[in-house]
């Protein structure tokens, strides 16, 4: 397959340079292989099989799927590039300057729900979009937990500041607290999980926050520090990959650490509830869903992000003073976990 082309002069720093679609399509296969080697590793016994699929309209991807592994009870590691003449009427609706261009979207998901409920689940998604002289870097990661511990988060949140701080030192404030509005459910009013960092809409220009909640703490900080100096397209993907690369550390020490925590029904069957949440937002919320589908994506490799067994209960309550009830009152609440 192809990367699409466009003729483009880049007569500034801040616009992308001629071969920007072919290096972000590298690198995102390039970590999708470096991650899928690595959770192979500490799975164990556990393979990704690959399905290589293409669309009609211009593009493709690599979809690796992990199931029934010692660790992973499934999980994917997605690789995806589209592009196309005109965008979808709903997208172009939220950005009309990509009007009248070519677009290309290029991006690296992944999604793990291992099988011990003391394990937690943990997202990453990453991804360039370019129309003409329009680009953008957005995505993230976030960890959501089952039987949370203080200390997994505060390693996760640590590691992923150390990759922003190499960069900006506002980028760690500033994407930590967008991500703890972006993966919010507020039909339950309850976080995902305890977040992570989250950004889109970045090229370099403008203020860090770029987003429609304009009264919350992320816009707040954002207008308290000012707009940063303008930054290169080289700079962000240097960012961006950073990122990328600091998954592994982030989450296979704590893999390591509780995989052989002992368990029985009541924590598998707590799991499998608090699996419903991560449904519901992927299913009404996730804008890489949302893209994915309304630019006629791969179904099933949009939706690898969900669970193999999940269940509902009505009215669910936890038990005052357990483990269960210590998720709702202390990690499903924005904690300052690198501090």
């Amino acid at each position: 397959m192809t990367v699409s082309t466009t003729l483009k002069t880049a007569t500034s720093p801040f616009l992308p340079p001629t071969d920007s679609r072919a290096r972000v399509s590298a690198f995102m296969k390039t970590i999708q292989d470096e991650i899928c080697q690595g959770l192979e590793q500490l799975d164990g016994s556990g393979k990704f099989k690959q399905d290589a699929w293409e669309r009609s309209e211009g593009g493709g991807g690599r979809s690796r799927v992990m199931r029934e592994g010692d660790v992973f009870e499934q999980g994917g590691v997605n690789f995806s590039q589209v592009w196309g003449e005109s965008l979808p009427a709903l997208i172009l609706a939220k950005h009309p300057e990509a009007a009248g261009h070519d677009f290309y979207a290029t991006g690296t998901s992944i999604v793990l729900h291992p099988r011990n409920p003391y394990l937690p689940t943990v997202h990453l998604n990453y991804r360039y979009f370019e129309a003409g002289p329009i680009w953008w870097f957005g995505g993230g990661i976030d960890l959501t937990p089952y039987y949370p511990f203080a200390e997994d988060a505060t390693h996760f949140h640590n590691t992923l500041k150390a990759a922003c701080d190499k960069h900006h030192p506002a980028y760690y404030p500033a994407f930590k607290l967008w991500c703890d509005e972006y993966f919010y459910l507020p039909h339950r009013q309850e976080t995902r999980g305890v977040g992570g960092i989250f950004f889109d809409y970045q090229n370099g220009q403008g203020p860090l926050y770029r987003d429609q909640n304009v009264k919350g703490k992320a816009a707040a900080y954002s207008n308290e520090i000012g707009k940063p100096e303008d930054r290169s397209w080289e700079s962000v993907f240097a960012f961006v990959q950073d990122c990328g690369r600091a998954f592994l550390p982030a989450y296979v020490p704590i893999i390591e650490k509780r995989r052989s925590t002992p368990y029985g029904e009541r924590e598998r069957n707590f799991q499998l509830y608090r699996r419903g949440r991560y449904v519901e937002f992927n299913l009404v919320y996730d804008r890489g869903t949302t893209f994915g589908l309304q630019t006629n994506g791969r179904t099933e490799s949009i939706l690898m992000s969900l669970p193999p067994l999940v269940r509902w209960e009505y009215c669910f309550e936890p038990e005052p003073n357990s483990p269960e009830a210590e998720l709702y009152s202390k990690f499903l609440k924005p904690q300052d976990w690198a501090n």
